[in-house]
């Protein structure tokens, strides 16, 4: 997985905003009954990376709230970023007053078909699951539990400043990975243009991952997004200057709400 790097750029942009749903807005969902353990120690080492492609979670802002999804919410990289709220519910090891957390999804917790899914199984499909990280997870329970009920509601995310885009690849591809989205936190389609150019459809790469295969240096670059689940589209001119370089991330003044 290639890293992302810690320089932002924030430059000047316009910018389009298209509400392409009746309402383009993410709100809060019900509570949902599930469970969810953690993977790692409190440091959280384990956590960064993962299969969203965010590299090191301090450097690109989500920290250690964070949540490997099961197949069923990770929905093969397009719930990478959503928000959720949960609480730990009808055990003994819940902390006191049920606190409620707030994580971000970074990851994928796999199935393990060698497991029953009540018994060891807890990511297999169709159960919604959180493999949280272990400081998240002792926010809400005592971490010898292993495992806990906790009832559960998608809500929006919450982001100071704007879109960012931490480009790789070579001068005949280009891989952006996109963090920090407000809102739905979420996106399900991407386009990229050089300059005056035209819009070049992105395809889904992986997790959190965009790719196209066009030769893209030597002018500004502009990109336009639309959410995978309220389908709003925003377009951030400019968001690269002229000279940009692989291996930096670039930040757009705008997000999704």
């Amino acid at each position: 997985m290639a890293s992302t790097s810690t320089s932002f750029l924030a430059l000047s942009i316009s910018l389009v905003v298209m509400a392409t749903a009746a309402n383009a807005r993410f709100t809060a969902m019900q509570w949902t009954p599930a469970h969810a353990t953690f993977y790692g120690d409190e440091t959280a080492a384990e956590t960064m990376g993962g299969a969203c492609g965010y590299g090191n979670l301090y450097a690109t802002g989500y920290g250690t709230d964070t949540a490997a999804l099961s197949t069923t919410l990770f929905k093969d990289g397009y719930g990478c970023g959503t928000c959720y709220q949960m609480r730990c519910v009808g055990s003994p090891s819940c902390n006191r007053g049920s606190p409620v957390i707030t994580v971000t999804a970074t990851n994928l917790c796999p199935p393990n078909w060698a497991q029953d899914s009540n018994n060891g199984g807890w990511c297999n499909p169709p159960r919604s699951h959180f493999d949280l990280s272990k400081p998240a997870f002792m926010k809400m329970a005592y971490w010898r539990a292993g495992i806990v009920p906790v009832m559960y509601r998608r809500v929006p995310c919450v982001r100071k400043g704007g879109i960012r885009f931490a480009l790789q690849g070579n001068a005949y591809w280009l891989l952006a990975y996109v963090t920090n989205v407000a809102g739905a936190g979420d996106v399900g389609e991407m386009w990229v243009k050089r300059g005056r150019g035209g819009w070049i459809r992105m395809s889904h790469n992986w997790g959190a991952a965009f790719q196209a295969f066009a030769q893209l240096g030597g002018q500004p670059l502009s990109f336009k997004l639309t959410s995978y689940t309220t389908k709003q589209t925003i377009i951030a001119n400019n968001v690269t200057p002229a000279n940009w370089c692989l291996g930096l991330t670039y930040q757009a003044r705008v997000n999704f709400s």
